[in-house]
């Protein structure tokens, strides 16, 4: 009996996971299509395909769902930033391609970077959760330069205005790409990634720096 339950109840919160994603998809649709302002609930619920009461089941409003859609945009980033600390330690080689693996996110989901671009300013609920959304962006290098400086890799800078000028450079750069059009998906990869190569150059001590060449020296000698 209890197998018979557990069963029920797996398959009812499957149900429940696929009416929600279902919800998401289809606000993510219409966000990219017809703006945040100009996307209506109703609408939300028809191309969906589901009910007013299903909507509201999971949803209070429309911000509450354009929340939830950043919310999981940023888990998605940080698992990624994540997933790749697991795999390079070199800290010079990390501060640069971490942003490379951040972008590369946005890249591959370009309705929310839009979304992400154009919603600020939409109500004061959608500018915090933007806000907790940049913030954390900003905890992540302030964490990653923090823990080069304590290792002596980093010199010992202030690490506030650094990450903060990361953010403005990342932000402006998917802002002409997705926006703009001005540049390429590729161009705006490539110069998020230089940028912090030149950066890293200021950041990184000098003996620290000749050492990762040194190795990569001999990486290239062995090969």
């Amino acid at each position: 009996m209890n197998l018979l339950q557990d069963t029920k109840r797996l398959n009812l919160q499957a149900k429940m996971m696929e009416k929600r994603k279902r919800l998401l998809k289809s606000a993510l649709e219409l966000f990219a299509e017809k703006g945040y302002s100009n996307t209506s609930v109703r609408s939300i619920i028809d191309r969906s395909g589901l009910g007013t009461g299903t909507f509201y089941k999971y949803f209070n409003s429309k911000e509450e769902i354009l929340k939830a859609l950043l919310e999981e945009f940023l888990s998605q980033i940080i698992s990624s930033i994540k997933n790749y600390y697991t795999q390079e330690k070199n800290l010079y080689v990390r501060f640069i391609e971490t942003k490379r693996v951040t972008m590369e996110v946005f890249a591959q989901n370009e309705k929310l970077s839009e979304i992400y671009c154009r919603a600020a300013g939409t109500s004061d609920v959608i500018d915090q959760c933007l806000k907790e959304f940049d913030d954390k962006l900003i905890e992540f290098s302030i964490k990653n330069i923090d823990y080069g400086i304590r290792h002596g890799i980093f010199r010992n800078l202030p690490v506030a205005p650094i990450a903060h000028a990361i953010l403005a450079v990342e932000k402006y750069l998917l802002y002409k790409w997705i926006i703009l059009k001005a540049i390429s998906k590729e161009e705006m990869l490539e110069m998020v990634v230089s940028f912090h190569k030149s950066l890293a150059i200021g950041l990184v001590k000098i003996e620290a720096l000749d050492e990762y060449v040194a190795q990569q020296i001999n990486v290239e000698d062995k090969t």
